[in-house]
Order: C-alpha cells, then sequence, then structure tokens
C-alpha cells in the first residue's frame, strides 16, 4: 500500500482510542497525558470526555492524516462508539466506570492500575511504554466477562433497570437495624434471613464485595452467579454458587421495620422499602476486557494477594516428568 493510500484509510477509518482517569489525582493525571501524547505521535486519535479534558488541560484538536489528534465528547453521549478500546487510567474503581461509560458500545476496556490491588487492570504504571506499543501494533485481545441485569420491582412494577461487572448488594439502611429478606432461585423460596445484606455476584466480582463477605473465589471463565449472604442469623446461611441460567431474587419482607439499599458496582442505587423484589439474571450484554498476556488467573491471585508459594516444586517434578517421557 502506498504512502498516500495509507493516508486516505486514515482519513476514511481513523483509529480512536477513548482515554479514561481518575483526574482527581495528580498521578492518573500525569500518565493519562503522557498517554494521550504517545498515541497522537503514533497517529491514533485521542476521545476523552470534555470535563476530563479540562482537567488534563488538553484542547480538541483535528489532524487525522499527519498524525494523531484529541476529541471530546460531552457525558450524555455514548463515548466509546467508534473507538476500538478505552484506555482507563486508575484503579478497579475507574474500570467499573468506565464499564458503565462503555456498557452501551460494547467498548473493550484496557485498564492501567494505579490503584492498590487492580485486580480487572490489566497493565501496572511502569509497563506503560510496553502498552501503548502494544495498543499501535493490536497486539491484544479481549475476554468477554459475564455481567448481571440487575431489576428492582415494587407491587409487581418495574422501577429501576441496570448491569453491574462486579456484584448486586442488597444491604441494610440503618446499622441498628437487621434486614428481613426471602431469597429464591428459580422461582423457588430458599431461606429467609435476618441479615445485614446479600451479595448477588458474578465471577469477576468474586474476588471484590464477594471475596470479602466470605464468598468462593471462581475464575473468570466459569460461568455461574453467586449469592452470599452477609452476617445472616440462619441455620443455612452459605455461599452458594448456581448455573449462570438460573434467576436469583431477594425480597425485602413487607412486614419488617428495616428498609434496604441496592448497590450495583458500588455506584449505583436505589432505595429498597419493605416489600421491594430485586431480580438478577444473567447481562444480555458482556463487559469486553482487553488482555495483553495470557499468564493464568493463579499467578494473578497470587500476584495481587502477594500470596506465600516458597517451596512449591510442582513445575520442575513435572518438566522431569516430560523429559524423562521424551527420553
Amino acid at each position: 500500500m502506498t504512502d498516500s493510500a495509507q493516508g486516505r484509510e486514515r482519513v476514511d477509518k481513523p483509529r480512536r482510542v477513548l482515554l479514561l482517569a481518575h483526574t482527581g489525582r495528580a498521578t492518573a493525571r500525569a500518565v493519562a497525558r503522557d498517554c494521550a501524547r504517545a498515541l497522537q505521535e503514533r497517529g491514533i486519535g485521542v476521545r476523552l470526555l470534555a470535563a476530563e479534558a479540562d482537567d488534563l488541560q488538553l484542547e480538541a484538536s483535528e489532524d487525522a492524516v499527519s498524525g494523531g489528534w484529541v476529541e471530546t465528547v460531552d457525558g450524555e453521549s455514548e463515548p466509546g462508539d467508534g473507538c476500538e478500546l478505552a484506555l482507563v487510567i486508575g484503579g478497579d474503581g475507574s474500570i467499573l466506570r468506565a464499564a458503565e461509560l462503555t456498557h452501551a458500545s460494547g467498548t473493550p476496556l484496557l485498564g492501567v492500575n494505579l490503584g492498590h490491588v487492580g485486580f480487572l487492570a490489566e497493565a501496572e504504571q511502569e509497563d506503560l511504554a510496553s502498552t501503548i506499543e502494544a495498543i499501535v501494533e493490536r497486539r491484544y485481545v479481549t475476554e468477554d466477562r459475564l455481567t448481571i441485569d440487575v431489576t428492582v420491582l415494587r407491587d409487581k412494577e418495574v422501577v429501576w433497570t441496570t448491569f453491574a461487572l462486579n456484584e448486586a448488594s442488597v444491604e441494610k439502611a440503618a446499622r441498628e437495624r437487621m434486614l428481613e429478606v426471602v431469597v429464591e432461585i428459580d422461582d423457588r423460596p430458599l431461606s429467609r434471613w435476618g441479615c445485614d445484606g446479600v451479595v448477588c455476584a458474578t465471577p469477576t466480582g468474586s474476588t471484590a464485595y464477594n471475596f470479602s463477605a466470605g464468598g468462593p473465589v471462581v475464575w473468570p471463565g466459569v460461568e455461574a452467579l453467586l449469592m452470599v449472604p452477609i452476617s445472616a442469623h440462619a441455620l443455612f446461611a452459605r455461599p452458594m454458587v448456581v448455573a449462570p441460567t438460573s434467576v436469583l431474587a431477594v425480597e425485602v419482607l413487607a412486614n419488617t421495620e428495616g428498609s434496604g439499599v441496592l448497590w450495583c458496582d458500588g455506584r449505583r442505587s436505589v432505595d429498597l422499602p419493605p416489600g421491594a423484589r430485586i431480580e438478577v439474571r444473567r447481562g444480555a450484554r458482556p463487559v469486553p476486557l482487553v488482555r495483553l498476556h495470557q499468564a493464568p488467573f493463579t499467578d494473578r491471585l497470587v500476584a495481587k494477594f502477594d500470596l506465600p508459594v516458597e517451596g512449591w516444586r510442582g513445575a520442575s517434578e513435572r518438566r522431569r516428568r516430560e523429559e524423562g517421557q521424551d527420553a
């Protein structure tokens, strides 16, 4: 292809990356500006939310032929439309926010971790140069993560709907009062709990609130839904893993004095008066996460939780057995 043909291709189909950052942190602002500059130098357009562009002191520019450019969108539009991926600078909270902003467009998310654990992030700050190169050369794959669709009903009428990548948590609204609920799986009542709340999670969210509540860690490749009671006063109050086709429901008892609140991914909430019903099912639209490495999830667990593995000899023993078979 000639240079002029390549130039026409860039005009016809310009490459765009949505850049989202936790601009309340000076480190995130500096990293985001570095990313924007690096992408533009490689001829890739950078899209920013208008408010974040102001925080980053980046102005819109148009130059889709000779190099990259910057464009801004307002909060009412679909910021991920036409972008090959969203580069997210921050921790897991920033990635959950990005999932909310791009859920309709299905834009893949690539997180650069500036937080503490950063389970959802694929790269660390020190990997920035190689991360930019992977984007430029398209050396990455995407991995669909199961989501949940959440519906709130009152008097059998739908009053609120949303989705979650990590979890939907039903929690008591007042510290001094227990929440009285009855839980249901696949249209059948399972048990009644007096509790602090109930977490309904995805495998992706199994290392988040679900983990803190005592739920199991589930590998992302496993398709399942999780239900975990929080401080339940009941004989049967164990974490449960059910099929991805199951429908989970939590009803706040109508005669209880306590009310609740529903939180989805810790970002969106709605009040739950007595009699409210929450239904959780597999989401219609997954969230694609960008993967730069094919490392096993076990390695991610060890790295993120700093798990002790000294003394492990499995790999050496396996290699010796394989070498013996080859001989």
